[in-house]
């Protein structure tokens, strides 16, 4: 049962389930952290606790179920907890199709969207003091959310509804967070919005960001997510080229090459532009690992548009690539369109874009047996320490499995030296120490 603290606000036992992208994490950080701040406590136990929250990810059909399969574990605990208080809270709860979960899971006692968040705990505004965040990621890994919500209203996205227009911290406040959590043992900085390239307002920019980042004093470094194309500019690939903390990877969701389909898809920016960007920042960060989303089965989208795609993955040859097939979300443009692409027939696209990138990871992977690289180690559990390239983002990409040999003496978040060993089934690597 929640009780009061000598403030007078509510302490309670605090059981949080996040799902969705790190940006829906850093919200369920913020808002644990407040529950701590207030004299709550977290519990990894439902039956332990007086609250429940469950933040969601509703960007796509798939996690939409996956949100009702929590909400309706939420509803049972809450049969047996009549007292206790249900939250969801996240993307769904501003989503077009609410109100039908709504009326399905009436336990619910509060719905509360990612612009909402004070309905549940109230918070501190952002500013040169950041509210207190509870860290729920690795000690030595953590995101930092730099904005949120977009303008680019791509055709196939709702996050402008769910989220909003694009609200930019300053960058005052995002040094001051950034301060707080190198302090606190951070040793890699992941830098995440709806469109990181995007970023600044007031005259501030990304470019601006990163130069402040980099006089941070302390052992860290920063990875970029989320940078959208169209928004990349000769002073911030500069500002790149000579940052010494900047973990040389950037990961720039692409979409499509066919300028039919960019134009469609309404990505502010066309196939020459995405071509010349990769050969620039090839050429001005050399070594640099370059990972991208595609759709495929978008709208309109024919077998020539297709047979573009499929060729210029080879050409670019990316370091690492995601494909989705096409879903068609009610409450956007691409919703509507004419020439809907057949549901089996982008699915079918979408594997076969993958296959052939498992094709070229293999062939890449099959030749570094011998070389060295430079890894950070991210656990040290069992018999082999689980650690990451450059080219690799946390819970996403591929991983170093690393045998344990006698005075193994390494810890998570220490960079190491290793002799890549093997290749390992979906582009995982084995290695030893050197």
């Amino acid at each position: 049962m929640a009780v009061k603290n000598g403030s007078g606000r509510c302490r309670e036992t605090v059981y949080a389930v996040s799902l969705g992208c790190p940006k829906n994490l850093v919200n369920t950080e913020i808002i644990t952290g407040a529950y701590v701040s207030a004299g709550s406590v977290l519990t990894f136990d439902p039956e332990n606790a007086s609250c429940y929250i469950i933040n969601t990810c509703a960007f796509l059909a798939s996690a939409r179920e996956e949100a009702a399969e929590a909400i309706s574990a939420g509803a049972e605990w809450k049969q047996t907890h009549p007292e206790g208080r249900l939250v969801v809270a996240g993307c769904l709860a501003a989503h077009p199709e609410v109100e039908d979960f709504k009326q399905s899971f009436p336990e619910v006692d509060l719905w509360a969207g990612p612009n909402e968040l004070e309905k549940i705990i109230p918070l501190p505004e952002y500013g040169p003091q950041v509210p207190v965040r509870l860290q729920l990621t690795l000690p030595h890994v953590a995101y930092l959310k730099i904005a949120d919500g977009c303008d680019n209203r791509c055709a196939y996205c709702l996050i402008p509804q769910l989220r909003g227009d694009k609200k930019s911290r300053s960058i005052a406040s995002c040094i001051a967070e950034a301060e707080q959590l190198i302090k606190g043992g951070v040793k890699e900085l992941i830098l995440i919005a709806q469109d990181t390239t995007a970023f600044g307002s007031g005259g501030e920019n990304l470019a601006m960001l990163l130069t402040a980042l980099e006089k941070v004093p302390g052992d860290f470094r920063y990875r970029i997510l989320y940078t959208h194309p169209a928004h990349y500019t000769d002073e911030l690939i500069g500002v790149l080229s000579r940052a010494k903390k900047f973990i040389p990877a950037l990961d720039i969701p692409i979409q499509h090459i066919s300028d039919r389909m960019l134009k469609a898809m309404n990505r502010h920016t066309d196939s020459k532009w995405i071509r010349e960007l990769i050969v620039k920042l090839r050429k001005a960060i050399p070594g640099i690992a370059l990972r991208t989303t595609f759709i495929a089965g978008f709208p309109g989208e024919t077998e020539a548009d297709y047979q573009e795609l499929l060729a210029f993955a080879a050409e670019a040859r990316f370091e690492r690539l995601g494909v989705f097939a096409f879903s068609p979300e009610p409450g956007t443009a691409a919703f509507t369109m004419k020439k809907q692409v057949p549901a089996d027939v982008g699915a079918a696209r979408a594997r076969e874009l993958m296959r052939r990138q498992h094709l070229r990871t293999a062939a890449v992977n099959s030749k570094v047996c011998g070389t060295e690289m430079t890894v950070m180690i991210d656990d040290v559990d069992g018999d082999y320490a689980i650690a990451r390239s450059d080219a690799d983002a946390p819970e996403i990409d591929q991983v170093v499995y690393i045998a344990k040999k006698k005075k193994f003496k390494y810890l998570p978040g220490d960079r190491v030296r290793v002799r890549i060993a093997a290749p390992l089934k979906g582009g995982d690597l084995e290695a030893e120490i050197i």
